[in-house]
């Protein structure tokens, strides 16, 4: 599956989870949002992912209830050009479900993938410009972001994302 579609359909690809055989350096996760629904306090932790440059990152699996909202976190601060709204880009990721912490897809067991970023899903859109290369960015994206009700491939419709990218390359 690729991460933009052969027709310009504003919707694009998927991710992974993968185990490192070294112990990894874990970013840690903290409540992002709290809010009462009715009687019960609802929280919401980002997952952890691991700090690595070069390596597949290892994504623990998120809890509580899924954002509603694009949330990006930086994991590794890049320091290289910084993309942009126009920018194509070169990035590895892996892409994993929010509910089931299943990894839908990884370009780290292939290669990298290219593609201009106007083409790929609006969660990306949004979130990617600022990020600099060499850095690692953990993107939460909502189904409106990302592939919405009608789902892509092994993602199912609906479903928030989890994206962990890793920028390569800026043109």
């Amino acid at each position: 599956m690729n991460f933009y579609p052969t027709t310009r359909v504003r919707f694009g690809a998927v991710v992974l989870a993968v185990l490192s055989i070294a112990a990894p350096s874990i970013a840690s996760a903290s409540p992002v949002s709290s809010h009462m629904t009715g009687k019960a306090k609802v929280t919401t932790n980002l997952p952890t992912v691991s700090n690595h440059p070069g390596v597949a990152p290892v994504i623990g699996k998120p809890t509580g209830a899924a954002p509603t909202t694009l949330i990006t976190k930086e994991i590794i601060v890049g320091k290289g050009k910084a993309a942009l709204t126009s920018s194509t880009v070169t990035a590895q990721y892996v892409v994993m479900s929010w509910k089931t912490g299943m990894v839908y897809q990884t370009s780290w067991t292939s290669q990298p993938f290219t593609a201009p970023l106007s083409n790929l899903i609006l969660g990306w859109q949004k979130g990617i410009p600022g990020m600099k290369i060499g850095g690692r960015r953990l993107f939460i994206i909502p189904p409106a972001l990302a592939y919405g009700a009608q789902g892509a491939g092994n993602i199912p419709a609906n479903e928030t994302l989890v994206f962990v990218v890793d920028l390569l390359g800026v043109k």
